[in-house]
């Protein structure tokens, strides 16, 4: 009985151990994990994209701080929304379902991908 005791103590001693050291070693590999994804982000931030729409364009600030447009797209968009009544009998402001609301006027979205 004594000799029971004394192996179930032990062999619980050793699970503990060797639970401790599995945990350990996870841990280690999270720390390098980060250590990856902020080299990444450091590399990523050499890159920028910004959207103008609907005639706007500020691109040239940014080609004269030194960024370089890589890639450029222009892309459909719709500028200005306008509603009107369903019924002649509907009123907007108090019936919600009755209005209709529809594109106004369609512009392209110029969208720029900028490297320093």
């Amino acid at each position: 009985m004594k000799n029971s005791i004394k192996l179930t103590q032990l062999f619980l001693l050793l699970v503990f151990l060797t639970s401790c050291k599995s945990t350990a070693n996870k841990e280690e590999l999270i720390k390098d994990s980060e250590d990856q994804k902020s080299k990444q982000i450091k590399a990523t931030k050499r890159k920028m994209e910004v959207r103008y729409s609907c005639g706007e364009d500020g691109i040239s600030e940014f080609l004269n701080n030194g960024w370089i447009i890589s890639e450029e797209y222009i892309e459909e968009k719709i500028c200005t929304w306008k509603s009107f009544p369903a019924t002649k009998d509907c009123d907007m402001e108090k019936e919600k379902g009755c209005k209709i609301t529809t594109p106004d006027k369609i512009g392209k979205e110029k969208i720029y991908l900028l490297e320093k």
